[in-house]
């Protein structure tokens, strides 16, 4: 039998594994009997461990035959999941299929329906008879898997993609709508149009909760402590977990009620549907299937699918999917002729998107033809919108991948080796010892409850909900708390340029005419009477999408901003003017009467029927000079221009206006009216930072009439148009871009530009803000796809010329070479500061042919222009790829993909809170960005402190039980109580309220527990407390005084503690447990102070927090701790003492404790501040640090002792170290290449074919 193995969504984010298994009833009981051999404990192994459970009670079958299949994940995390497959009936087994052919044989057997039967099974027994199917499904994270013979394996269905439908198809073929059979049909396999989120009962969530390994863990201690009469500390730990568990319950609760709500919007709503036999039927959204024909009303609606329009206009609000909160307009697909090569056109959501309306997104306004509907053909419903995929990444998001967590896992385990030690230590030396099985039993297994701490996970999360909070305070807001740790270690940030290093407004700087290819001077504006009948200042007043709304424009800034210099006045037809003409009324505008001239201006048509009467009404009209929008194609990214078709009263031809990025409109342009230092003149405006827009016009042929205008394609109107001049608009810095930046590249953050803007505006603004240096070189990184036969090929230059500069450079190489490496045997070769600078094309042809030159040129890479959306996440995992910590600041409009994609997303839109970033900011600026670090740099610190805190206090306390038991004793019942509750648990919590440092320094944190710095602290403070307990269990039980405790008799029977030592032992009861002795109550003093020296020790400020002496819930905790255990060493309270179960120690002794605290202080703070924080963390384990490597550009760096390195330098010599991060490894490969950069008279190329593993897929070629 082949067991084969499938692949699902494949190169898809959640590509999985799939392997088929059926039921095995033998091991289903042999799994059975070993539930209740285990008491359970079995089952409770197999629901934790999905792959487990399927392997044990199921056998390997083919995916065909499978009845369960288990799926694995082929990221990173390898996650295992486990799904039931199920069987449906249905007539056919694709939902496209056409039903009216099967509905006659079926009229023939009338055969009545069940009455009772739900409308769906009535359905399926109509149709069974005439075809009857099995389909195979099953369901996965609100996703639906069919069976596909004909692939062999399981797949999604998307909607009416999936017919891969063309343009021109839409109109021809799902344009009439379905019957209802046909809807019913594709509701089978479709399901109900809803996004439907249940929020799970509290007992269910109470269920999974507790059923988490670490409350199981928390039961069996209850259990274990409550036999051997723990009573306060199983009460205390049974409280403390209910309360931990009411509040996870909560937050679990309130974030599914809020995902709920946030689709409640559109889950149910009265939707018109046009059936195929043109009749309109109400009905609720829930109805919905893909190829339904959907009436969009005219005073607006919440979208519940995704659909495109067919018809009419749409003015969108698409702030719920993006954050951008312009409105934009959707117009209809275009329906080219059957005979066009541009009908054949696949329809997609991501290119076809201004002509889809998304779900979530909200309708503001339709404009529609007289008689005619604004329809829109349904694609997509449910789960498999737009929006039903931003709603299952919150539901079912991927687990954070950070090194802390994992390394937890692991100390945690070496925890559990620790305590393994001890429990077998306690059996055998009970056994020796002839202790009763029971109490071998428990005190066994009481080892592993010490050493592994019940109140570790809560005590983790402290730092990160006071994280929370204070981000919270500062405008902040987070919806994955998990990330705030993640960060503390970013290491580099992209940045999106217009609306978050630049203001969101654009000023008209000038405009530039162009007549004759010949450019005029510069002008300040155009709002003048010489220039209202100018093509120029028509194409700025037609060629744009605005909108009114509620009476104000509204639409794009740049386009606002452009129409406003023009003066000119903007009216839309209402209503009741459309439904009174033929056709859809169009958008007209027309100066101010104060711009036009004494006698109204005419057109040569007007002039010509200037005659009698007709003449003086045409004078008489108050507006003759009115241009009328007829046709607009809107902006498109990958394009990077708009058009517009408009027709001026009284003309009888038709003009196209285009505007968009300069390069791209003169390549439309006829040549000889393009200026032929356009090249120059462009360069010198980019170069100054502006913003430039080229316009130009065609005036079109007379035989192009309204209606042939509507269904013409784009391409054609685009062609030989006329060059009119460029626009000048300049997007000014915000106030708080170069400080931030300068802040950021002191603590060696790296910042990248990534913008949809020109390359050179970009550049210029990265230089404006301090992202590039005034003295540094720009590289030039243009790539060309392979065409002609010739191979793909990368041309370098330099943005402008660097000579000029040279002189300064070399200070800045200087402190960057000193920066690389302590040795001097391995410096790097002097070369100048450089930067990489490619547009998004480029970027596209590098990931595809230069793969293993992409993370070298991201490593220098600083400004991305011209970036798509999809491109903007690709640069973000190509930079996660060379193991950079990323964060991501952008606007939300186009950067929802790489806002989520980034280990820190900030979104800089004015809502509360983003579904498509973790972090969002009230403050529109990127001040946010080194406060999020900041936090996430304490809260990062706090765990690490908080982790090694109770790693200290369990293996204290192992020590002091283990201690204890080779005498036969343990500590007492309140002993444990007042160390867990009133020590460990308000030093804990109070200990994580450190807010963060208020400057980022160029030092990072460690990004794991598994590191030089840590373990060395963490070991040291074991072997030091582990000292300090056994001096103290020895030195005791050698004291003169010394002899084994009983009631009658203890060393403070010396006459002047007569009094105090009877009325102490009339009060004591017999001690079962062996209690009560000089070892005990000595070891139950030094390791009450153990604890508050390591958290005071551990507890560090600077630099990442600020000192714990501001921290006052903290500081009052060990003030009172210590005056609370100092008085009831030196001064006795018998009702204390008789209730710790403490015996009473002659004063010298009392002495020798504190001299033994005294020392164990001091050595624990030298080792931990002197030893690891000036010697072992700035000499050796800074080498890590990502400053270093020539990584970040240079400047005077703090956090290195240079002396010092100097004086340990052998010891960096003489090895020769690789850096654990790619890179600085890739770093420290290209200080030494002497290839490296790209000089400019080269030209890289692919090479062709596939080259070996080892060898590069490039070549360098030197130009002629």
């Amino acid at each position: 039998m082949e067991k084969d193995l499938k692949i699902v969504n494949k190169e898809e984010e959640d590509e999985m594994e799939l392997q088929g298994y059926r039921v095995c009833r033998w091991r289903v009981a042999l799994v059975g009997l070993g539930v209740l051999c285990t008491g359970g404990f079995l089952l409770l192994l197999l629901y934790w461990m999905p792959e487990w459970c399927v392997k044990a009670t199921c056998t390997r079958t083919t995916v065909r035959e499978a009845q369960v299949v288990l799926l694995r994940s082929t990221d990173e995390f390898k996650r295992w999941f486990l799904a039931k497959v199920r069987v449906m009936l249905a007539p056919g087994r694709n939902p496209f299929d056409s039903l009216e052919t099967q509905t006659s044989p079926l009229m023939a057997n009338r055969h009545s329906p069940h009455h009772l039967d739900s409308p769906a099974q009535q359905f399926i027994r109509k149709y069974a008879e005439y075809q009857p199917t099995q389909i195979r499904y099953f369901t996965l994270h609100s996703k639906k898997y069919f069976w596909n013979d004909k692939l062999q394996n399981f797949e999604v269905l998307t909607g009416l993609e999936d017919l891969d439908v063309t343009c021109s198809s839409v109109h021809s073929e799902h344009s009439a709508g379905l019957t209802s059979n046909q809807q019913q049909y594709r509701r089978l396999f479709f399901g109900v149009n809803e996004m439907e989120v249940k929020v799970p009962s509290i007992l269910k969530l109470l269920f999974k909760e507790v059923l988490n390994p670490f409350y199981i863990f928390q039961l069996f201690s209850v259990i274990l402590w409550t036999v051997d009469e723990y009573h306060f500390y199983a009460i205390a730990i049974v409280i403390m977990s209910l309360v931990s568990i009411a509040a996870s319950l909560y937050t679990i609760k309130m974030q599914y009620i809020m995902v709920r709500d946030m689709v409640a919007a559109h889950s149910i709503v009265r939707v018109s549907i046009c059936r195929a036999n043109s009749e309109i039927e109400e009905a609720l959204s829930t109805d919905l299937v893909p190829g339904d024909v959907v009436v969009i009303p005219s005073n607006g609606t919440i979208m519940p699918c995704d659909a495109v329009l067919i018809s009419g206009t749409c003015i969108v609000n698409e702030s719920m999917l993006t954050g951008e909160s312009v409105p934009v307009t959707k117009t209809n697909l275009p329906n080219p002729d059957e005979g066009d090569s541009n009908g054949s056109v696949t329809y997609t959501l991501e290119e076809h998107k201004r002509h889809t309306l998304f779900c979530g997104t909200h309708i503001i306004q339709t404009r529609f033809y007289s008689g005619e509907l604004v329809k829109a053909v349904v694609v997509r419903t449910g789960f498999r919108t737009a929006k039903g995929q931003l709603v299952r990444s919150i539901l079912y998001p991927k687990p954070t991948d950070f090194k802390l967590y994992r390394d937890a896992y692991l100390f945690l385990l070496c925890l559990v080796a620790v305590a393994a030690v001890g429990f077998v230590y306690s059996i055998v030396f009970s056994i020796i010892n002839e202790v009763p099985a029971k109490t071998i039993i428990i005190e066994s297994l009481d080892i592993i409850t010490i050493t592994v701490p019940p109140a570790l996970p809560a005590a983790m999360t402290a730092g990160i909900v006071y994280a929370h909070r204070r981000l919270k305070l500062i405008g902040i807001f987070c919806i994955s708390p998990q990330r705030i740790n993640i960060c503390g270690q970013l290491n580099l940030v992209c940045f999106d340029k217009t609306g978050t290093l630049t203001e969101d407004g654009l000023d008209l700087w000038g405009v530039q005419r162009v007549e004759n290819a010949t450019f005029h001077l510069p002008e300040e504006n155009a709002y003048k009477e010489s220039l209202v009948k100018s093509q120029f200042v028509a194409c700025m007043a037609t060629c744009h999408s605005l909108t009114k709304i509620d009476g104000q424009l509204s639409g794009d800034p740049l386009d606002l901003k452009m129409f406003e210099a023009t003066g000119w006045i903007l009216e839309e037809a209402t209503e009741e003017e459309t439904s009174l003409h033929n056709r859809i009324m169009p958008t007209v505008v027309r100066p101010p009467k104060q711009l036009m001239p004494p006698e109204a201006l005419m057109s040569p048509e007007q002039d010509m029927v200037r005659t009698g009467h007709q003449a003086m009404e045409l004078y008489q009209l108050p507006s003759a000079y009115e241009i009328g929008i007829v046709r607009q194609f809107p902006f498109s990214s990958a394009l990077q221009r708009m058009c517009v078709v408009t027709r001026l009263l009284g003309e009888k031809r038709m003009d196209a206006y285009l505007k968009g990025a300069p390069e791209v409109v003169a390549s439309l342009c006829k040549k000889d009216t393009v200026p032929e230092d356009f090249a120059e003149v462009l360069e010198d405006y980019t170069k100054q930072g502006f913003r430039v827009i080229a316009l130009a016009h065609r005036r079109l042929e007379s035989k192009l009439t309204w209606h042939k205008v509507q269904g013409v394609n784009r391409d054609h109107i685009e062609a030989n148009m006329e060059f009119l001049g460029l626009i000048m608009m300049q997007n000014k810095l915000k106030p708080e871009t170069p400080g931030v930046l300068q802040e950021l590249c002191r603590a060696h953050i790296r910042t990248v530009m990534v913008t949809g803007d020109n390359m050179l505006t970009a550049i210029s603004v990265a230089r404006d803000c301090g992202m590039i240096p005034p003295q540094d070189r720009v590289i030039i990184a243009d790539a060309l796809p392979p065409r002609d036969g010739q191979a793909a090929k990368i041309t370098w230059h330099y943005a402008d010329n660097p000579s000029k500069h040279a002189g300064k450079a070399q200070l800045l190489e200087e402190v960057e070479i000193s920066l690389e490496d302590v040795c001097q045997a391995h410096a790097p070769k002097p070369q100048d500061q450089y930067h990489f600078a490619m547009s998004g094309n480029s970027f596209a042809v590098i990931t595809e042919h230069f793969q293993d030159l992409l993370p070298k040129l991201v490593l220098r890479g600083t400004v991305f222009a011209r970036m798509a959306p999809d491109q903007k996440t690709q640069l973000v995992e190509a930079l996660q790829s060379v193991d950079y910590f990323v964060g991501m600041c952008g606007d939300g409009a186009n950067d929802c993909g790489a806002l989520k994609r980034a280990h820190g997303g900030i979104s800089l839109s004015e809502l509360e809170a983003s579904v498509a970033s973790p972090f969002t900011s009230k403050t529109p600026n990127i001040s946010c960005v080194p406060s999020l670090i900041r936090e996430g740099r304490a809260a990062l610190i706090t765990s690490f402190c908080v982790f090694k805190f109770m790693a200290l206090y369990s293996i204290i306390q192992y020590i002091s039980v283990t201690l204890l038991y080779s005498i036969l004793s343990n500590l007492g019942d309140l002993q444990f109580l007042f160390i867990d509750m009133a020590i460990i648990l308000v030093i804990a919590f109070t200990m994580s309220l450190n807010p963060a440092w208020k400057e980022l320094v160029p030092r990072r944190p460690p990004s794991g527990l598994i590191s030089g710095p840590l373990l060395f602290s963490v070991l040291s403070q074991i072997i030091i407390c582990l000292s300090f307990q056994t001096i103290t269990f020895l030195w005791v039980r050698h004291q003169a005084w010394y002899q084994i405790w009983t009631p009658e008799y203890d060393a403070c029977s010396f006459p002047h503690h007569a009094n105090f030592s009877l009325e102490l032992n009339s009060s004591e009861e017999s001690d079962d447990h062996n209690i009560q002795n000089y070892e005990n109550t000595s070891l139950f003093y030094v390791s009450c102070f153990q604890y508050l020296i390591v958290a005071i020790v551990f507890s560090k400020g600077k630099p990442f927090r600020q000192p714990s002496y501001k921290n006052w819930p903290f500081g009052l905790s060990c003030i009172c701790l210590y005056v609370f255990l100092f008085y009831i060493m030196f001064y006795p309270v018998p009702a204390i003492d008789s209730s710790f179960e403490i015996v009473c120690v002659p004063s010298e002794w009392r002495v020798t404790l504190l001299f033994i605290i005294l020392v164990n202080a001091a050595v624990s703070f030298l080792v931990e501040t002197l030893v690891l924080d000036i010697v072992l963390w700035k000499l050796v384990f800074s080498r890590d640090k990502q400053g270093g490597y020539g990584v970040t550009p240079a400047s005077t760096q703090g956090g290195i002792d240079f002396s010092g390195a100097k004086c340990l330098s052998w010891l960096c010599c003489r090895r020769k170290t690789v850096p654990k991060a790619r890179y600085m490894h890739l770093a420290q490969e290209l200080s030494v290449d002497p290839d490296w950069p790209p000089k400019p008279t080269t030209t890289t190329e692919a090479k062709p074919g596939n080259p070996p593993k080892n060898e590069s897929s490039y070549q360098i070629v030197a130009d002629s």
